[in-house]
């Protein structure tokens, strides 16, 4: 009997608890079709809450890295995790619109006034933060002037802005339709390289 009751009084808190994680853990969905350009810059540039998971090659000079590089955007905040060799362990740099901080792997926490300068500062090498929300979708950064070239389908394939030259060289299915796969931005210092295996789309 004793321990038919204990089974009862867990099974409420299991429940509450499945219930929690569901509420917590949006299901991603499809995006709508994007097959014009037009339609590409509208949908994905007012889309709020995705990310995506890849790796991500940087080289500066005699400096540089591979590791993991996953994203999230909810709204005007992202979240952005670097994992690169020991000698720099995974970052975290976060922004919300306004502020960007960066933690680094002894989990100190450093406002950034000049993301891609201190980034060089501290470890040799850049990728441009601001921006690269909007070119990891395949659209140029809408606040900035951009020039454009397009593969035979329609999609972009070459974008210089703000002093990088962004070249996208494959795409994949993401949310039901063509997403970047491949990608790399170069400015005269700096070369990231990009590989996007994942995207999730959420509707809220």
């Amino acid at each position: 009997m004793r321990s038919n009751l204990a089974r009862l009084a867990f099974l409420p808190l299991a429940i509450l608890a499945l219930l929690a994680g569901c509420a917590t853990t949006p299901e991603s969905v499809n995006l709508p079709d994007i097959g014009s350009w037009d339609a590409r810059t509208a949908v994905l540039g007012d889309i709020r809450n995705w990310e995506f998971k890849g790796r991500i090659a940087v080289k500066a000079d005699d400096d540089g890295f591979n590791g993991k590089f996953n994203w999230a955007q909810q709204g005007d905040a992202f979240s952005a995790t670097v994992g690169g060799p020991l000698g720099m362990g995974t970052v975290r740099i976060e922004g919300d619109g306004q502020v960007i901080s960066l933690t680094d792997k002894d989990g100190v926490e450093t406002v950034l006034q000049d993301p891609e300068l201190e980034l060089k500062w501290r470890y040799g090498w850049t990728i441009p933060i601001s921006s690269l929300r909007y070119w990891a979708l395949g659209i140029p950064d809408p606040v900035q002037p951009a020039s454009t070239e397009f593969d035979e389908d329609g999609l972009l394939s070459r974008l210089e802005q703000s002093g990088w030259v962004v070249e996208i060289s494959r795409y994949r299915e993401g949310g039901g339709q063509q997403m970047p796969r491949t990608l790399s931005a170069t400015n005269p210092d700096t070369r990231v390289r990009m590989v996007i295996d994942r995207w999730l789309f959420f509707d809220r």
